[in-house]
C-alpha cells in the first residue's frame, strides 16, 4: 500500500506527492462511513477485477461530496 496526495494549497498540481503518512480528522460516525466505503471498494476490486481502476468516496456517499477527495486505486503489487 501506497498513499497518495495532494496539497490543499495547490489543487491545480496534476501529479500526486507520495506520502509517509496520512491524518483523518473525522467523527467516529464519518469513520464508519468511510471503513464501508473501504469494504464496498474492496468488493468490487475483487468482484471486477483488472477491470477496476479506482473509486471516489464522494460518488459513492454523497455527504462527502465538499470533504477532501478519497480515492482507492489499484496498487501496483494488486
Amino acid at each position: 500500500m501506497k498513499l497518495f496526495g495532494h496539497l490543499s494549497s495547490t489543487p491545480e498540481r496534476q501529479i500526486p506527492l507520495e506520502l509517509s503518512e496520512a491524518t483523518l480528522s473525522a467523527t467516529s460516525a464519518e469513520l464508519r462511513e468511510i471503513a464501508g466505503f473501504l469494504l464496498h471498494a474492496a468488493k468490487a476490486m475483487d468482484q471486477l477485477g483488472k477491470s477496476f481502476d479506482h473509486m471516489h468516496l464522494s460518488d459513492t456517499l454523497r455527504q462527502f461530496e465538499n470533504s477532501p477527495a478519497l480515492v482507492v486505486a489499484v496498487g501496483a503489487s494488486a
